[in-house]
Formats: C-alpha cells, structure tokens, sequence
C-alpha cells in the first residue's frame, strides 16, 4: 500500500497537465499519475489520433461568440507553453490557417461572422482575404476552381500544429522534476473505494491510499463514475475520427464551414505536424459501440456507460433520429468501404482542393481516436462542450473537443476543485503558471494593432466600391 496526497488515473494530455499544473505551481506534497499504458498519451492524445490542431475559436464556424472567448484563454495558455518550452519545433509548428467560404452564401456568412458578430474584434491577427491572397497562400485552393465562384478566407498567421503526445510527455518529464511526484505507466486502475475520508486506489500493480482523486481517462471517466454510483443522467455517444491522406497540397489549415446542429469538426485540410509532405483531410465522424479505436475489449466498457436502460435507448433514438444528423451518420459509414468510400469523401476533399482526384487520396491507416460525445439521458439531448462531474474528494473529467486545446485551462479550474478537496491546505501559485504558459504567447503590439486595422478598412472600403460599381 502506497500513501499519496492526490492520485490522477489517467496519461493523455488532460492528466498530463494537471499532473504539470499540481506539481509545478502548488505546494501539493505527494501526487501520483497511472496510467494503464506502457508510455504517456498512447490513446486519443497520441499525434495520429486527433486533428493536431491547437483551436481558438477563430476559424471555428460552429463557435459561438461566447464559446470562442472560454476556448481562446485556453488556446492561449497552451500556446504560451509551446512558445515558451519548444522553440526548435519538436512538438509544434506554426503555419497560416484559414477557414474558407466558396460561394455567395458561405462568402456572406463569414463577413457577416467577422465584422458584425465580433470575431474581428475578439482576434486581432485575423484578416479577411480574398481569392488573390488565398492564391498566395494556399494556390492549390484556388487552382482548378471556377472563376466566377466567390471566394473568401478568414485567416491568421495563428495556426498552430501540435503533437499533443509529445507535449503530454513534456508535462509529465517537468513534474517528474519535482520532489514527491510518482508516475506509474503499464499499471491499470481496477477498482476506486470511497471511504469517507480517503480513497482506496486499486491496481493491479498494487494499492494507494489517497485523500483526493481525479480521473481523467476520457471516456473511461464516466465508466468509473458510474461504477461508483455516479452520472446516472449521463451516457456517452463515442464518435471515431478517421482521415485521408494525399501527397504535399497545403501549406496550412485550411476549414470548411460548419454544418449546422454538428457536433463534429467540420471537414478540413492542412500538413501533418511532424511531416509537411503529407496533407491530411478529415475527420469522418463514425458511430462505434467502444470506448477505444482498435481495441475491441472497449466494448464492454461501452456497455457499462451506455447501460441499456430506457432513457438511454431513448436518447440514442431521439439523437440519431434527426432529419440532419441522421444522413451525416450513415454517410460517414459509406466513408470506411473499399474503393467506395474515397469516392464519396472525395467531394468534401474537393470543397478544399478542387483539382484533386480520387486516385490522389487514400485512407489513411492508423490514424483516428474515439471522441466522446457526452448525452444527456433526462433531456434526451447531445451535450455539447466538456463535462465533469464532482464530488466529495473525487473529480471525473470527461473532456470531448476541445478538451486537449483547453487542457491547461482545465487544469487551472480542476486545481482549484482538487485544492477545495484539502480544505485549502495547499496554495495554486497562478502568477508563476500564467508566467509559464500564456505570458509567452505573441500579441500584436500597437503598431502592428494599427496596421491590421488599417488593413481592414482599406478592403471594407474597396468591397463597398465594388458593391456600388
């Protein structure tokens, strides 16, 4: 039997930054990480897992004004950590990114996002651009597409690729650092006991006693809440991602716009993090009955989530029902079939590159996580954005997209849930974190400030003259 202070199950990137967050800016005596792999971030944080995009609501089309403020912070924070901590790129890199309006309809709803609706306000560096400079930027865009189609980008030089595994370990390797830190790889979780006044962790590598514990296993949280007699009202919708890959044809991320009532990522292209010869386009978004890409002992445990109880199959009906969401979730079963699937993906890869053709793409194997879509089973609804549920002495976070962008934000409010659980005994130093992350992340001064704004009233004003001509 091991003592610790507080006990964190779970290596992704959301444990990963508590984990950094507890040890480096709390005077926390003890804490301990498992995780049931045998290296950090093995799953849906690992780079061939998630989309690699750091998101700040900029480019997001199904953002809300207020969603992009919270997600921002978040962005930010993460951001300040890699240009703090990765300045040779190992775990980042930074290109443009656009999301792309094609079409009278779509070229006025993004000019209607950006100046009446505040995104201009709320994100400095990004611009309005026209079919000229997306040429510029991105010319496979542009080439093969008809002339007379309206085009219009929103775009920033803010476009951040991250390998969120190796950050993962890069939080992990900082805690390690510091005294009382234990991590615990290859070690699985069987068993959480509420004692009343502290917690019995079981393993199957040995036992730890511990007055706090958070689990931040995905989708694996809400398997542990339940099986403490927690998130009755709560199932889980778990969605894989998958992507296809062609040769070098974008320089940067380049979005489509959102669908409406979706909640998944709306389909883009943009370079591999690690190999900018390779441009990824994706994610399909493909209903699973598990808890983990590949690993079919995961049905099981979605089977504990999903429970099979009235309002569950309720919900399930009701979701999958809708007239919207119905066709998109049989459309991207047709994506997974040999030789029929490119063809009918190939028309959203063409939204992006017009020239490109079904033999310059294929699915790309081994890439793709399962994304948790938490369900509301009172109201019978999808539950859009992240969940936790908290209780006495315990946290269990069930972070869906885009829990890894945010991932410090949420360690910063997850410490301050954990340090209630001591009854304050401990202190967060918040100054020092924000000095480690978002006091590093690059703003415009006022001179450039001056200029961007500039910039946008000269095209404001040659848009109103084209209007009146």
């Amino acid at each position: 039997m091991s003592d610790t202070d507080l006990v964190i199950i779970g290596g992704g990137i959301s444990g990963a930054s508590l984990l950094y967050t507890v040890a480096k800016f709390t005077d926390v005596e003890d804490v301990t990480l498992i995780e049931k792999e045998r290296e950090i971030a093995a799953i849906n944080s690992h780079r061939t897992n998630n989309s690699q995009t750091l998101h700040f609501g900029d480019i997001e089309t199904n953002y809300t004004l207020e969603k992009a403020e919270e997600v921002k912070e978040g962005a930010e924070l993460l951001a300040g950590y890699l240009e703090g901590e990765d300045p040779d790129r190992e775990m980042h890199s930074k290109r443009s990114k656009m999301v792309l309006g094609v079409g009278d309809e779509e070229v006025a709803k993004l000019e209607e996002r950006y100046r009446e609706n505040g995104f201009g306000d709320l994100f400095p560096k990004l611009r309005e651009i026209g079919r000229e400079e997306i040429e510029e930027l991105e010319p496979k865009v542009v080439e093969g597409r008809d002339p007379g189609t309206e085009l219009k980008a929103l775009q920033t030089p803010d476009g951040y690729v991250v390998d969120y595994g190796a950050v993962a370990k890069s939080f992990v390797d900082a805690a390690r650092e510091e005294e009382g830190v234990s991590v615990h790889l290859g070690t699985a979780v069987t068993n959480v006991d509420d004692r009343g006044d502290d917690f019995l962790v079981e393993t199957d590598d040995g036992d730890f006693d511990a007055e706090a514990v958070v689990v931040a296993a995905g989708s694996h949280s809400l398997q542990f809440a339940k099986e403490m007699g927690y998130g009755e009202g709560m199932s889980l919708l778990p969605v894989a991602g998958s992507f296809f890959l062609a040769d070098d044809l974008l320089n940067g991320k380049v979005y489509t716009l959102q669908m409406k009532k979706l909640p998944f990522a709306a389909v883009h292209g943009d370079a591999d993090v690690h190999d900018d010869g390779i441009t990824r386009f994706g994610p399909t978004a493909k209903l699973v009955p598990a808890l983990e890409r590949g690993h079919l002992s995961t049905v099981s445990d979605f089977v504990d989530v999903f429970g099979f109880n009235p309002d569950s199959v309720l919900s399930y009906v009701n979701i999958l029902s809708d007239r919207i969401l119905f066709p998109y979730v049989v459309r991207n079963l047709v994506y997974d079939l040999p030789v029929v699937g490119k063809r009918a993906f190939l028309p959203d890869v063409q939204k992006v590159v017009p020239s490109v053709d079904v033999d310059d793409i294929d699915r790309a194997k081994g890439y793709g996580g399962v994304r948790p879509q938490i369900v509301d089973t009172e109201n019978k609804e999808l539950d859009m954005g992240e969940a936790k549920i908290t209780e006495d002495g315990i946290l269990f976070n069930i972070t869906p997209s885009p829990g890894a962008s945010t991932a410090l934000k949420n360690a910063m409010t997850d410490v301050e849930t954990v340090l209630g659980f001591f009854e304050d005994d401990y202190e967060f130093d918040e100054s020092a974190f924000r000095d480690a992350t978002i006091e590093n992340f690059p703003r415009l001064d006022e001179t450039e400030a001056d200029e961007e704004a500039d910039a946008d009233a000269d095209a404001n004003d040659e848009v109103a003259a084209e209007a009146d001509d």
